[in-house]
């Protein structure tokens, strides 16, 4: 983020329906592994994510969350009872293309669980595959809203876009004739955003307009000067690229930032000196950052990875996740997807569910702030949401 975490997410928020349903169900991995089915035969897990391309940096995040989660789920044994978890892991570069060989190779090799996607565009091409041979996918920090009800053999690990968005609408309390001005750059990653708004928080009662900016500009002070006439009670920003820091700093010098409440997403570590001197003045939302929950699951993940980042979360949730599916399900897939419905789990965040109706991840986000300069800003959490505050709308499963 500044909003990139999004990677041209809220996609689909537009079109979400609005019946909200959750089933829960008890327990948690570690305590539970010991099953797994009759045979010793390892169990193949093929992973499928960027470890190189424009988000390597989101992949290698995720794989150490992942090892971390296994570790954590299997008690150290790496085994779901005599059952070892085999792993094979497969760069698909951010590319859809090969992503989907690699699953399809994997497949035809026997692995009946894949997981990964670090790139929305991935996941929304990988989750047809899943369904088509009938094997458990668990995408992972793609955040498009289109991987939930994607079909029944498809979940995730990671947040969508709706809950960015109902994070950054709890800013402003009932929304109900407040003004919501959304900046971004022209083109699809701004119209998106910009539409999720609309949908989220204009649809609970607030005026949302939006001043967009080329994605070639360089001198902000005019888009500032619209924004401060505007008036916002929430100006949302969604921007990508290299302009960022010359954009908060004129934000910053207009004065934009003392004269409303600035909301946009909390990105990776080696992102927020990219705020400079803004930083301390903007309210993020926050899918996670290090010291924002302090679990077991947080707790073992720190002791492995040091300092938690964005998407090791992300990563630890989809251990856990297959290690229950291989529990209760051993080899039959069906029996995975069923293990899965409707399970509730202590994560790293904290309580997570996987709604049963369209395998949404209801899990807490946050409100954040930044403290310091430079390179050493820390981030601290203002409030933390429930996933019963952040769940998105159940859709209707598509397959």
């Amino acid at each position: 983020m500044t909003v990139r975490t999004t990677r041209r997410a809220f996609l689909s928020a537009a079109t979400m329906m609005a019946a909200a349903l959750a089933a829960t169900a008890c327990g948690s991995p570690q305590d539970t592994a010991t099953g797994g089915g009759d045979s010793a035969a390892p169990v193949k897990v093929g992973l499928v994510y960027s470890q190189s391309g424009a988000l390597a940096s989101y992949g290698k995040q995720y794989i150490e969350g992942f090892k971390a989660g296994l570790d954590f789920a299997t008690q150290g044994t790496g085994k779901v009872g005599d059952r070892k978890i085999e792993l094979t892991e497969v760069d698909d570069a951010g590319d859809p293309a090969k992503a989907v060989s690699a699953a399809k190779d994997l497949i035809g090799k026997g692995t009946k669980i894949i997981a990964g996607s670090t790139a929305s565009g991935v996941a929304l091409q990988v989750a047809p595959i899943a369904a088509q041979n009938k094997v458990l996918f668990i995408s992972g920090p793609a955040a498009t809203d289109a991987v939930t009800g994607a079909n029944k053999y498809t979940f995730r690990s990671g947040r969508q876009s709706y809950q960015d968005v109902v994070t950054a609408k709890s800013f402003i309390g009932d929304p109900a004739g407040k003004k919501v001005v959304v900046f971004a750059q022209d083109g699809a990653f701004g119209d998106a955003n910009e539409a999720a708004v609309k949908a989220v928080i204009g649809s609970a009662g607030a005026t949302v307009s939006s001043v967009r900016a080329p994605a070639s500009a360089t001198e902000f002070t005019p888009f500032a000067s619209q924004i401060k006439a505007a008036k916002p009670d929430l100006l949302f920003v969604a921007w990508a690229g290299t302009t960022a820091p010359a954009m908060w700093q004129t934000l910053d010098q207009q004065g934009v930032l003392s004269s409303t409440t600035v909301v946009t997403g909390l990105d990776i570590r080696a992102s927020w000196p990219t705020f400079g001197a803004a930083g301390a003045k903007i309210s993020f939302l926050s899918h996670y950052f290090d010291g924002a929950s302090d679990t077991e699951a947080s707790k073992a993940l720190k002791a492995t990875v040091n300092t938690i980042d964005l998407f090791h979360p992300d990563g630890f949730a989809a251990a856990q996740m297959v290690v229950r599916a291989v529990q209760e399900g051993g080899d039959d897939v069906d029996k995975m997807v069923t293990a899965l419905e409707g399970w509730s789990f202590d994560g790293v965040k904290g309580k997570m569910t996987i709604r049963a109706a369209d395998h949404a991840l209801l899990q807490p986000m946050f409100q954040a702030k930044l403290t310091g300069s430079g390179t050493a800003f820390t981030a601290t959490a203002q409030k933390s949401l429930t996933g019963d505050e952040t769940a998105p709308p159940a859709v209707a499963m598509k397959g």
